[in-house]
């Protein structure tokens, strides 16, 4: 009978003492949508209420239950297997668990969603590491946490975090005897600007969840998105501290690898040295070094794209070196990074098509945008703040990324999503669960160049 995972010093040990490296993929865009990986901009809540507003509830609840049965099926895990994966990290948002009107009443439909796909990926030989990425309040500045502005009230409020105490208090009761779950990613990129707040927390959730289910791997993303562990202690029982390790060529929109990336020279050593750094307080600690997050951009001119592959396979190579567990990111999307794309000529990639284009001209995804066509509003707006706050440095990057933020990814996408909304004008139910069938494995592309390299390192 299969057996839960464990810490066993610096291993993942299975329940027989055999050392279990962690290698997979994160399934992102499923339970959390993310408008680079499903081509909205803006942020999912606000894109749900423009496709409420213009399909109405019968239409757009037959496009949203159908993408989530679609998106990953037993098709895909099967696919992932192929691959010689054995993990997948299931990144999921709050509001599949609980309406923010009806706090702390759970909703059994998304507990069902998460034990499907769990149960899938068990009958393929795959553990699950089971990942909270958008949570009430929002945890870090950006979109992927669901969050319209620049600000992480997650920390600012005790409700919000007693109501994440609670999830996973409930999840952990749920999955405490499912041994094809491998652990609990409880937050993902935290980002506390204080730094004073994480701890006490991660305390706290802890303790809560050692109570309901003492045998599941805690895996703890470090602060400013996983990047920042000085503010933490010994590590607890059973527990992985969780780093995230994106090189900047394979992120950046024009880049070289090896080579020059904004005023940067990247090669293997310095990338090398960017995950040690990132992932020192794992060997400091005696622990397993997991990467939870990593991977390039496949997208750009035909230089660009052979530096990300070379780039990705230098990432999994040191890894190998060093005996670190990884889950590369993101499984399937709309073109730039997943393994499986949606194919272009499907139909929902031409019916979101002219939104599509406007969006990647106006660059309001932060991730993979480009503000080639902004720098005539970017660019006085950079120099203002820097001949009148010299010293302005916002958390968590800086103030040219602050900027982005507010013009790019917010100002010019909150709009942007209300025409997005309106490729869908004129769908029946019917029309609109064809489109979202465009997610489904038998319908998309295998980014085959990709799976070779996978294949050549895990098989």
């Amino acid at each position: 009978m299969q057996q839960h995972i464990r810490v066993d010093g610096t291993r993942l040990v299975d329940g027989d003492g055999r050392t279990v490296l962690l290698r997979g993929v994160g399934l992102g865009g499923w339970m959390t949508m993310e408008n680079f990986i499903t081509g909205y901009p803006a942020s999912e809540s606000q894109m749900r209420r423009a496709v409420g507003r213009v399909l109405g509830p019968e239409a757009s609840e037959a496009f949203f239950e159908t993408f989530l049965d679609e998106f990953f099926a037993d098709a895909d895990a099967a696919h992932l297997a192929s691959l010689g994966m054995n993990a997948v990290r299931i990144p999921f948002s709050y509001f599949h668990l609980e309406d923010d009107d009806a706090p702390f009443e759970i909703k059994e439909s998304g507990l069902a969603r998460l034990e499907r796909v769990v149960h899938t990926l068990g009958r393929h030989g795959i553990w699950s590491i089971l990942d909270l990425h958008a949570a009430p309040g929002r945890q870090n500045q950006h979109w992927h946490s669901d969050n319209p502005t620049h600000f992480a009230e997650f920390w600012n409020h005790r409700h919000f975090q007693d109501r994440v105490v609670h999830l996973w208090e409930v999840l952990a009761d749920r999955f405490k005897d499912e041994p094809w779950v491998a652990g609990y990613n409880p937050l993902n990129e935290p980002s506390d600007v204080t730094g004073e707040k994480i701890g006490p927390f991660y305390a706290r959730l802890e303790r809560a969840i050692r109570a309901v289910d003492p045998h599941h791997v805690l895996f703890l993303d470090g602060n400013r998105y996983s990047t920042d562990f000085s503010m933490f202690a010994e590590p607890f029982d059973n527990t992985v501290w969780t780093a995230h390790d994106y090189a900047l060529p394979g992120i950046a929109a024009v880049s070289r690898y090896p080579g020059e990336t904004r005023g940067q020279h990247f090669d293997r050593a310095t990338v090398e040295a960017t995950f040690l750094r990132r992932t020192e307080v794992m060997r400091a600690t005696g622990t397993p070094i997991w990467v939870g997050e990593f991977g390039p951009i496949y997208t750009g001119d035909a230089e660009r794209v052979d530096g990300a592959y070379r780039l990705l396979q230098d990432q999994l190579d040191i890894y190998r070196e060093h005996g670190a567990s990884w889950s590369l990111w993101t499984y399937k999307d709309v073109g730039s990074q997943g393994l499986v794309t949606t194919d272009p000529a499907s139909p929902y990639m031409e019916r979101i098509r002219p939104a599509l284009e406007k969006k990647n001209r106006l660059g309001t995804d932060s991730w993979g945008g480009s503000d080639a066509h902004t720098r005539d509003v970017l660019d006085p707006i950079e120099a203002l703040f820097a001949r009148e706050f010299p010293d302005f440095d916002p958390y968590p990057w800086g103030a040219r990324q602050w900027v982005n933020v507010l013009v790019r990814h917010i100002l010019l996408a909150e709009p942007l999503v209300d025409e997005y909304a309106r490729c869908f004008t004129g769908l029946s139910a019917d029309g609109a669960a064809e489109l979202a069938r465009s997610f489904a494995f038998d319908n998309c592309i295998e980014r085959e160049r990709l799976s070779a390299v996978l294949r050549g390192h895990l098989l």
